[in-house]
Parts: structure tokens; sequence; C-alpha cells
């Protein structure tokens, strides 16, 4: 089997957490490097969310800050879901572990520079980072093998009318992503939201043990908590580890291709989360320069 060489650009955040938890240990994966970004919370906290999380499950990849605001928009926060620090619920030992030097954007920029082009990218955060990298340096856009990214809603028979926060916090960046002409997997809300961890799988992960377990556990039991406060859920949707698992097992999401823009006008359409207003405009025509494969269900 293949291994997929990829940099996971996270603001961790709980389904972060278990994105990074899934590329770190599968053996499907060959995780480069991971990337932060401000997004779930402001950068300060999400870095030391992300380093906790490598501390806890020994995962020994390095670990660089990147970018603290979106591109232009006043920057918004997921406290309601994620907490105060970002990923409330589980208890850490005290951080040992530290970021790299070098900033993030630099890291993946010189990375894909050196490369084969055999890297995917797989953002599940705010898109600033990957933004800021392809303008500063257009020449890693035909290095990059791929981009599967968690972001955006697509609705069955049409595309919904609604801004999901990974693109609202950072419209700008998410424009420069996917007008990019990079091939794009988006895993979209509509997806995610069918990944729904209930109970009975906390309660396996419980019995599995060992410090994942018991992150798994932490992080979801306080998962079901938010999103039963926030939208009367039983269960907590993993939205980012669906890229993950879509990476190790492509075959298990169906796909449609298609043309998607991200508006970026300062209207009721700017990245509004709102059941009449468009966060996306679809057109029939897929122009040359554009790729993006939206799941729309799971595969046979």
């Amino acid at each position: 089997m293949e291994k997929r060489k990829i940099i996971l650009d996270c603001d961790p955040g709980h389904d972060d957490a278990i994105a990074m938890m899934m590329a770190a240990k599968h053996p499907a994966i060959d995780l480069l490097g991971i990337t932060i970004v401000a997004g779930n919370q402001t950068l300060d906290k999400t870095l030391i969310n992300g380093l906790n999380v490598c501390q806890k499950l020994e995962i020994n990849v390095p670990v660089y800050a990147g970018m603290p605001q979106p591109i232009m928009r006043q920057q918004i926060v997921a406290d309601n879901i994620h907490g105060e620090t970002g990923l409330d619920g589980p208890v850490f030992e005290p951080l040992t572990r530290q970021a790299e030097s070098t900033h993030a954007v630099k890291y993946i920029i010189d990375t894909l520079m050196a490369s084969d082009g055999d890297i995917t990218l797989v953002p599940v955060g705010p898109l600033s980072n990957i933004a800021v990298a392809m303008r500063m340096q257009p020449a890693i856009l035909p290095k990059i093998r791929e981009i599967v990214l968690m972001g955006g809603a697509y609705g069955t028979g049409n595309f919904t009318p609604s801004a999901e926060f990974n693109i609202f916090a950072d419209p700008e960046a998410a424009r420069v992503v996917f007008t990019s002409g990079v091939p794009l997997v988006m895993m979209g809300l509509d997806l995610t939201n069918q990944t729904v961890c209930t109970p009975d799988v906390i309660a396996r992960m419980e019995r599995a043990g060992g410090p994942a377990g018991e992150l798994f556990s932490d992080i979801m039991n306080f998962t079901l908590k938010t999103q039963f406060e926030n939208y009367g859920l039983a269960g907590g949707p993993v939205h980012d580890a669906t890229c993950i698992g879509y990476l190790i097992n492509p075959d298990g999401i169906k796909t449609q291709e298609m043309y998607v823009e991200v508006d970026v006008n300062s209207g009721p359409c700017y990245g509004v989360p709102s059941a009449t207003n468009w966060a996306f405009l679809a057109s029939p025509l897929i122009p040359k320069s554009a790729s993006l494969l939206i799941p729309t269900g799971s595969g046979a």
C-alpha cells in the first residue's frame, strides 16, 4: 500500500485532535509535519493544544505555528463548541514539547518546493496558512498533489445556502485556495455531520485503553456535551477526521466534480450561516483550472 505523504494544517480543536491521532498512527499515512492556524481558538491556544496532543500520544513529527489572524476579516473563534482553551475536557501533563522556530507558511513552502509533487495538504481549519503560502510562492501550486480539506457545505440536489465555520473564519483565504487550480476534495458539513460519535463508540475506545483511548474518551465526552447544548444532538460529529478517513480509504466516499466559488462580497452572503443565503455560488461549468471533488455520500 502506498503511504500518502501529508502536511496536516489544523486549529486544535477536539475533532482536529482526532484527525491528528488518525494521521499519526495509521500505516497508510506518512505525516510529515503539523502546521497550526488560528481558528477554533486563538493561535496561542491552538498551538498549545496541538503540542499537548503530540506529547500525550508521542506523535514525533515537527509542529509549526502559523497565521494568528485571518487575511482580512475580524477574527472569530468557536469557544461555544471547543471551550475557553479550544480543547476543554482533557487534562494534560505539564507541557515540555515545543514548536519549531520556523513559521508554518515557510515550512509549507520549503517542504513543497523540495518535494517531487507527492505531498497532499490536509487543512482542517481556516485556510489562512495555505492561502498565504500560495500567495508568497505561487511555484508551490504544481507541487501540491492534492488538497483534502474540511470546510463548506453541499446539500442534497443542489448547493446548500449555508456557511461553515472554517470558510466563514477566513473567506478570503478560502477563495485563494478554491481558485488556485490545485485538485481539491472538500469534506463539507453534509458529509461530516454523518460521522457522529455516540456513547457506545466512546465506550469501545475506553475499553481499548492506552493514551489514545483515554484522550479520545475525554475529547468526545466533552464534544457530546457541547453538541447537545448547542444543537440538541445526541452525538458528536468528528468533522476533521473525515479528511484522514478519505485518504485512508478513498473508495469509501462517493464524490462529484464541480466548480465552487467562495463569495467574499461584504453583503448578506459573506459567509453567513443562514438557510436562506448562499455561502458558495455554484456554476454548472467547470473551468479547466478548477477541479473540486465534493463528497455526496458513503461508498458501497
